[in-house]
């Protein structure tokens, strides 16, 4: 499943605009503030029915703007087309359909590509707390794997009857001997959490160590899952919860399970969150990035559009060049964001379609790269 139009009305900067995008590489380039950014964020959008950079998404709405409206078309192995639309007015639930009718929920539609983006925020899925790198594991998890995200829900039900029910416990209000009926209950989904995760990074492992690698992160690159537990068994996590109850009625909620584990990118045996530089940092979530879109193309049968966020204005041109190499072998589809079109290499043989845009207004558009210059 491929994207092959955008179309925007009142979205951040724009008022509206309509774009049509490569198979392969597309690149948006512009001066700083030209809304490069927002055309990815949109692509996102209607991709997903999220922000990739907001919580608060009264921010997507153009100022002076009652509403906003993406629409996406996408194109299917056999050349079907579809169209994804998102509508969205503050203080209003969210509208989304697929080829013209309402569904509660984008992701499980067949006719949307999977998506996976790039932006500078996005270091903080290297440097920050661990529930940004579970959150992550677990989308990944999702995408892959389409019909273990149930796991994940139900972990997180068990999780709070269970957090419920500690506290009415330390109230008074119910019986400990109430506990290890959800003790069982939360350890049967944590054990197979656990294990969907181990399973997914196992399979990035050696595609992510190839992609620094060739991006050029100095040193052995490795990606490592970080299990809070190594219960071979439901029974056995839940003997551990058991023999932490006493712990977890003190504190209020329990403090044990996979809902503590973390995913590690390590660079010569050292965490890259505590001892890499932010270049490489750079490096290592990119590499995640392609490692994932490796993994995913080959269980999905077709690459996520990859979204890259001036990605290379830090890289060194070897680097750039690196990258642009990676992304065409890849032969995905992606879009990338510069602020001089010379930025980005275009690998022999391959062409890429160029969108200049200034001030919220798509201006050109061009075929190859050759052409735009």
């Amino acid at each position: 499943m491929i994207v092959t139009t955008l179309r925007l009305r009142d979205f951040r900067t724009y008022s509206r605009a309509r774009v049509a995008l490569g198979t392969g590489l597309t690149v948006v380039h512009g001066p700083n503030g030209a809304g490069k950014t927002n055309l990815l964020e949109a692509l996102y959008f209607g991709c997903t029915a999220r922000s990739c950079r907001t919580a608060n998404e009264r921010e997507m709405v153009r100022f002076e703007a009652q509403a906003t409206r993406v629409e996406v078309g996408t194109a299917d192995a056999e050349g079907r087309t579809h169209t994804l639309s998102v509508g969205f007015q503050p203080g209003q639930p969210k509208r989304m359909w697929v080829d013209g009718a309402m569904v509660e929920r984008l992701v499980e539609a067949p006719a949307r590509p999977l998506v996976s983006v790039f932006l500078p925020d996005r270091l903080e899925l290297v440097k920050g707390p661990p529930a940004l790198r579970r959150a992550h594991l677990d989308q990944v998890v999702a995408a892959a794997r389409p019909a273990r995200a149930a796991t994940r829900r139900a972990y997180a039900q068990s999780l709070a009857q269970r957090n419920a029910l500690l506290a009415r416990v330390r109230a008074g209000r119910a019986p400990r001997a109430a506990l290890p009926a959800w003790d069982a209950e939360l350890a049967r989904h944590g054990v197979a959490l656990r294990a969907d995760r181990a399973s997914v990074v196992a399979e990035l492992a050696e595609p992510f160590a190839r992609a620094a690698d060739e991006l050029g992160l100095r040193g052995a690159a490795e990606l490592a899952f970080r299990a809070r537990s190594e219960a071979a068994t439901a029974q056995e996590l839940a003997a551990e919860l058991a023999e932490r109850v006493d712990a977890d009625l003190e504190r209020g909620f329990t403090g044990h399970g996979p809902h503590r584990d973390d995913l590690a990118l390590r660079r010569d045996g050292r965490e890259l969150r505590a001892y890499g530089s932010r270049g490489e940092q750079r490096l290592g979530l990119l590499a995640l990035l392609l490692a994932e879109r490796e993994v995913l193309g080959a269980a999905r049968g077709a690459s996520p559009l990859l979204l890259l966020d001036d990605v290379m204005s830090e890289l060194d041109p070897d680097r750039r060049g690196a990258l642009a190499a990676r992304l065409a072998r890849d032969g995905g589809q992606s879009v990338v964001t510069a602020t001089d079109l010379a930025h980005v290499p275009q690998p022999a043989g391959v062409d890429a379609t160029c969108l200049a845009v200034h001030d919220g207004t798509v201006l050109t558009q061009a075929a190859t790269a050759q052409e735009a210059a």
